[in-house]
């Protein structure tokens, strides 16, 4: 168990620099595209990008079984909203793997018939629902870690005004807020991170079944940021949010 830990470990880094290395090449791609007639390396670059792609579905081979893994460990969490929120992004993730292992498949010829828009659109559609409960579960910490904050305040300082007509009262209040948050986020690298992360990520699904068009270049640098800060947390083991 702990040489596959240790591999599949390996494949995620690799996939990492491989997601980052394509969603690049969107970018550049993109920037190609506006900038003139540059059509042999804009062949050459979209070549590339369909590439990185298949070699990322070729290194997420097997990536189900550490979802259900994953999601198998989250059961146990003792808080309800994180045991809720983690599981069940698991186990889409898990399903968004199944998907995409079909869709490889289809591309090496191994299912011939497949209807590659119908699985890559089930595909995303798993990955867009377990962003938005990795935000989810963003935005329950944050909001947790600013009542801690809140209640260590305000045990030090006097209450606030009961005056709510007076101007400056609203002001202030967004004030606090907003020095709660940069605060928060500021003591916390691995949430601030997390959070920057699955924000990029979470265009990528909703371009791609069509919420919400973005465009390829924009799609390509969200893609590339998220990759980055994924690395980095691979890099940096301790900016990786737990659990």
């Amino acid at each position: 168990m702990d040489s596959w830990v240790r591999f599949n470990t390996q494949s995620q880094a690799k996939e990492r620099l491989f997601r980052a290395a394509q969603y690049g090449c969107t970018l550049l791609g993109h920037m190609l595209q506006r900038s003139g007639p540059a059509s042999e390396l804009y062949t050459t670059v979209r070549q590339l990008e369909a590439h990185l792609s298949l070699t990322r579905k070729v290194v997420r081979l097997g990536n189900s079984v550490e979802a259900l893994e994953a999601a198998k460990r989250a059961v146990h969490l003792s808080d309800s909203v994180l045991r809720l929120c983690i599981t069940i992004s698991h186990l889409n993730r898990a399903m968004y793997f199944a998907c995409d292992n079909v869709l490889w498949a289809g591309k090496v010829g191994l299912a011939p018939k497949l209807d590659h828009n119908k699985w890559s659109q089930r595909s995303f559609r798993y990955y867009l629902f377990a962003l938005i409960l990795n935000l989810t579960r963003d935005f329950y910490e944050l909001s947790r870690l600013m009542g801690n904050q809140s209640r260590h305040v305000a045990t030090k300082s006097l209450a606030p005004s009961d005056d709510v007509t007076s101007p400056v009262v609203l002001p202030a209040c967004l004030r606090l807020r907003l020095h709660q948050l940069v605060t928060v986020l500021y003591s916390n690298p691995p949430l601030l991170l997390d959070l920057l992360k699955n924000t990029c990520d979470i265009f990528i699904p909703l371009d791609r079944l069509g919420f919400y068009s973005t465009g390829p270049g924009f799609v390509g640098a969200c893609g590339l940021t998220s990759s980055l800060l994924s690395i980095l947390t691979m890099v940096h083991p301790w900016l990786k949010l737990k659990p």
